[in-house]
């Protein structure tokens, strides 16, 4: 059964987007569905009669693979005519691991195809090819495990686990047991993963042996936590000590001891699939519950920067790389799940220090074709002028702007155009460019993705034309988002009407190009890290030394932004290098490392509202005005 969040919902806003009232649908007997007026009727990229199965065709009894010719941008250099020829499909049941692993595993021309290629030493190179077969049968004898250690359908699984083979297999197995998994960056500090462990209410964490004492540590403050699962062999004094029965060992030896033989759960489309959280503006980062289809709605996403991807060849010919660690919302939809989906090989390997020389290396070595490149990426391999030139046929890029500098060299560098995009956790892939379809505009983040309907709108949902409003998604839509675990009433702010607000300021000019204009919250956009500003204050008033703090995120050359925070001291403490120093490290040890401040200025107040909030702009216009001060001074 579903986790009891889903059967208590209470719709009584219907102004919620369609999903969250088609949840209600499913749970609810007495629903009259004549009654149902639906914001899908003005919505003419959605096949109707497909999207709607379900209600009149509750009987099915076998799942069918989605076929892959169906939710394709038709190849053109016409931007009308991609938008007019393109058609969502979303089948009654769909889910997301049986797609991207057994479609494939049992298809004669596609089961012994490499799915995943893992460099698993990069000193030396070495890498461990797994078919999809392989796929599909380590998967079966892993679902069984769950299903041993008394995991059930609606569970909830963290996994705490860095690019490679057994990451991409835990989630999918993950999928395949109609649980939902949670994926989480091995960066995160103990805090970090106790609050989002806590707040989903996980059951179980699958991780290796390098991240188990992080989970140790917080094992006592998380009651929902049964079992970790290891990928490889646990130390015997972990197996005899207090936790020992927590934790259970996953490696060849066990997983030898296990049938290979499982049969899929059954999901709908509308079924819950992942936690992915957001970064906190105003609170602590909120966990965004997706649905299978999240899948499905992602694909003209990757197609449309990808340069008709996966249609200019065979999909036995691509190789797929990204630096981004699938933890994220773009390592995953935007890489790997989108990938394994059209039967597309993945590069797997995340390096602990990002050396462009070698990446390069890499991507010639293996023949990789098309990739997603952060901007702090493509930034650090344009200031290496030894690099080798590499040719590519596609690289999609996102999260800041690239600028026209960045552009011409990574064009230069790699034969090909960037195509940047743009999205958010709650509904990814929505804006972006294609250079085989139009021209770039440097700045700009494209143009609406076939298949969305995305609009400059202000306060009362008019639609702007060359004026400042809010970007805003048009529901329904496969991409966006279920709800906020345990924060519905969060949820429901992101709507106005049936418009999905993403929080970012844009213009739309009159040829149809979107320009970002700002943000109306605070979120620091660091390396392509979106990073909230509270749960790093909340932070740092666990110091001694700090009485009150601020964060924000201030103009950085390499990484577009980075973490400042304004401290106000407690009396008995002096400012001074060496407790900058202290404090930075104190962050490090509670957070992710790339959530530390690397600024840190010493203030004797903080600039708040009546409430007693702070009032982040000002802070900002502080940094840009003591920055021009010692320009000035130079």
């Amino acid at each position: 059964m579903i986790s009891s969040k889903f059967t208590s919902y209470s719709i009584s806003n219907k102004s919620l987007p369609i999903y969250l009232l088609k949840r209600k649908c499913n749970i609810n007997k007495n629903f009259n569905k004549s009654n149902f007026v639906s914001p899908l009727t003005t919505n003419n990229l959605i096949n109707k009669s497909s999207y709607y199965r379900f209600y009149s065709n509750n009987n099915q009894n076998s799942y069918e693979f989605i076929d892959r010719k169906l939710n394709l941008i038709p190849i053109t250099t016409n931007y009308e005519d991609a938008v007019k020829g393109f058609k969502w499909s979303i089948p009654d049941y769909f889910n997301i691991g049986q797609e991207m692993c057994d479609k494939h595993a049992t298809d004669p021309s596609k089961m012994n195809h490499i799915a995943i290629k893992h460099i698993i030493n990069e000193n030396t190179g070495d890498v461990k090819s797994y078919t999809f077969k392989d796929l599909q049968t380590k998967s079966n004898k892993f679902s069984n495990k769950f299903k041993e250690i008394g995991l059930k359908r609606g569970d909830r699984v963290g996994v705490l686990l860095t690019q490679g083979f057994d990451c991409a297999l835990s989630h999918i197995s993950v999928f395949r047991s109609g649980m939902i998994t949670m994926p989480l960056f091995t960066l995160f500090g103990p805090e970090a993963l106790e609050y989002r462990i806590s707040n989903s209410g996980a059951s179980c964490v699958i991780t290796d042996p390098e991240n188990v004492e992080k989970l140790l540590g917080i094992l006592p403050k998380v009651s929902t936590l049964k079992k970790i699962i290891v990928h490889g062999k646990l130390p015997e004094k972990l197996k005899s000590s207090h936790y020992g029965s927590i934790f259970e060992e996953w490696n060849e030896e066990i997983s030898n001891t296990f049938s290979d033989s499982f049969e899929p759960v059954k999901t709908k489309s509308e079924d819950p699939a992942i936690i992915i959280f957001t970064s906190g503006t105003t609170g602590n980062p909120k966990g965004c519950l997706h649905a299978h289809r999240v899948l499905i709605g992602h694909l003209p996403g990757i197609q449309f920067p990808q340069n008709h991807f996966p249609l200019r060849k065979s999909t036995n010919d691509y190789v797929f790389y990204t630096p981004a660690d699938w933890a994220w919302i773009g390592g995953f939809f935007d890489v790997l799940a989108p990938s394994l989906f059209y039967g597309v090989t993945v590069l797997a390997h995340r390096m602990t220090k990002f050396e462009p020389k070698k990446i390069v290396e890499l991507m010639e070595k293996h023949k990789v074709d098309t990739a997603f490149l952060p901007p702090s990426a493509l930034k650090i391999m344009k200031q290496d002028e030894s690099l080798k030139k590499y040719k590519m046929q596609s690289i999609g890029s996102g999260g800041e702007c690239l600028g026209d500098k960045l552009l011409s060299w990574s064009k230069e560098q790699f034969g090909v155009e960037v195509n940047e995009f743009y999205g958010q956790t709650e509904a990814n892939l929505l804006v972006g460019n294609s250079s085989t379809v139009f021209d770039i505009r440097s700045g700009s983040m494209g143009k609406p993705i076939p298949g969305h309907i995305v609009e400059v709108i202000d306060e009362n949902c008019n639609i702007l034309q060359e004026q400042v409003g809010d970007i805003a998604l048009k529901t329904p839509d496969p991409v966006s988002f279920l709800t906020y675990w345990n924060n519905d009433s969060a949820a429901k702010k992101k709507y106005r009407g049936d418009w999905l607000i993403t929080g970012d300021l844009g213009k739309k000019d009159k040829d149809g190009y979107i320009w970002y204009v700002g943000r109306d919250d605070d979120i620091i956009n660091s390396s392509g890290y979106r990073i909230g500003p509270a749960e790093i204050e909340n932070c740092l008033l666990k110091h001694p030394s700090i009485s009150n703090a601020g964060v924000v995120g201030v103009p950085d050359p390499i990484r577009g932004e980075i973490v400042k925070a304004y401290i106000v001291l407690n009396p008995s403490y002096k400012p001074t290098d060496q407790l900058k120093k202290e404090i930075q490290n104190f962050v490090k040890t509670f957070l992710a490392a790339y959530e530390y401040p690397r600024e840190i200025e010493f203030i004797e107040s903080l600039p708040t509202t009546t409430t007693g909030k702070i009032i982040r702009k000002d802070l900002r216009l502080l940094h840009k005005i003591t920055k021009e001060q010692q320009q000035n001074t130079q």
